[in-house]
């Protein structure tokens, strides 16, 4: 395998640092510890990016530390990010497109998470066929607890060696890692970890986690790996056991980490193996209970009837949020939850018009404008009942929500996405 001595070079190009920018650029994100934003760094692109050019050139170049971000959890607890500056995220980023290519090709074939041409789908269908089609249905679903908090420093770097000999590079490496973390006002040291939230520390995570899956593959078991999401699949429940000893083994042992012995089970696929946000079953893959619950819970606030807009803004609005949901979902055997969504969606959106309208005059002489006639009775136009009544499906029929272009979750195929990693 080849290993590379001089790549530092590739760096000191101002084509390479734009290029790299442009990519941080439509990732977005907030400000680091400086205060600037994307947009500010944008207003003087070409002098900033000079300013890089000459101090990696100088070997000046410093990393900022990193602002310290809380996100919740969704099964509660926090996750902390840690925001680089944007002129490290376009450092980080020039030097991700270099080292990328040069480890993409030593990857395990059943690793997926944070790597170009690959996804979320393409792990979903490898863990489903191994389920399926090679018959393991006893899998081991793995939690590390803060992996990308507890690398071992020393331990990236020499992983990183092992393709990567350009003492510059390494440096730089070092740099980002060692930077520190602000925690309200104060510089803390990092003796541990790759920020998640580094534009350059998903790939450290594989090239660090590369290891588990070489050895893990070394030793005949099948997995799938997302991330730090791991499935182990395996023939019987004693050979899972196995695994799981041997998986413990190596994340603990050899690499440092923790395995989260609370969280990490061995599951049938008859009960559904949860990952990635669907159930992988012996037959059937369904959307996770938790997604469906909050994906409902959006809609319902952004669909209040006290909102006071336009019911084409309203769905202009939603429009994105709905298409993301399917085409990620389509994935699952979710037709029945897509039709039970999309009708109760179309009630909601009905009650706002009716609040919209205010008076019953307003629906009849809508009524009336498309064809109806007799007299129409009297109902009350902000009852969540009166959305469901015969008078609101004839005003506002299923077809006329499509005229006002609405995404139809009915219409979306559900069931399989086609995937080259699938076989």
């Amino acid at each position: 395998m080849r290993v590379y001595y001089s790549l530092y070079g590739q760096l000191l190009s101002k084509a390479r640092l734009y290029k790299g920018f442009k990519k941080v650029f439509k990732a977005k994100g907030a400000a680091g510890t400086d205060g600037q934003s994307l947009s500010e760094f944008a207003s003087d692109l070409d002098d900033n990016l000079e300013q890089l050019r000459l101090e990696l050139d100088t070997k000046r170049y410093t990393p900022q530390p990193v602002r310290r971000v809380e996100i919740p959890k969704e099964g509660g607890g926090i996750r902390l990010l840690g925001i680089p500056s944007v002129r490290d995220r376009v450092v980080q980023q020039s030097l991700n497109d270099i080292l990328s290519p040069i480890f993409e090709e030593q990857f395990h074939p059943s690793s997926f998470g944070y790597r170009p041409g690959r996804s979320c789908h393409d792990a979903i269908n490898k863990a489903t066929m191994f389920i399926r089609r090679y018959e393991r249905p006893h899998v081991v679903d793995m939690d590390l607890s803060k992996c990308f908090d507890k690398l071992d420093h020393t331990l990236i770097i020499e992983s990183i060696k092992r393709r990567v000999r350009d003492g510059s590079v390494l440096r730089l490496i070092s740099q980002f890692l060692t930077s520190g973390v602000m925690v309200d006002g104060h510089w803390q040291q990092t003796d541990t970890g790759s920020p998640q939230g580094g534009v350059i520390s998903p790939l450290i995570a594989n090239i660090y986690l590369d290891a588990f899956d070489k050895e893990m593959m070394q030793r005949g078991h099948r997995i799938v790996r997302y991330a730090d999401d791991i499935l182990i699949l395996c023939r019987s429940r004693s050979a899972a056991e196995n695994a799981q000893r041997q998986a413990t083994q190596i994340l603990e042992g050899k690499l440092k980490l923790t395995v989260n012995t609370e969280k990490t089970h061995i599951t049938h696929s008859d009960a559904g193996i949860r990952f990635l946000g669907v159930e992988i079953g012996t037959q059937h893959t369904r959307i996770q209970a938790k997604k469906l619950v909050v994906f409902k819970t959006k809609l319902k606030q952004m669909t209040k009837r006290n909102g006071g807009k336009p019911l084409y803004l309203v769905i202009n609005a939603l429009n994105p949020l709905l298409r993301g949901f399917s085409q990620y979902f389509r994935i699952a055997n979710a037709s029945r939850a897509f039709k039970q969504i999309a009708s109760w969606l179309r009630r909601r959106l009905r009650s706002v018009q009716l609040k919209l309208w205010k008076k019953t005059s307003r629906l009849h002489r809508w009524l009336r404008q498309r064809g109806y006639k007799g007299k129409f009775a009297y109902m009350s136009m902000t009852s969540w009942r009166s959305a469901r009544s015969p008078l609101a499906s004839y005003a506002m029929p299923n077809s006329w929500f499509n005229e006002l272009g609405l995404v139809n979750l009915e219409d979306v195929r559900t069931g399989s996405v086609p995937s080259r990693y699938a076989g």
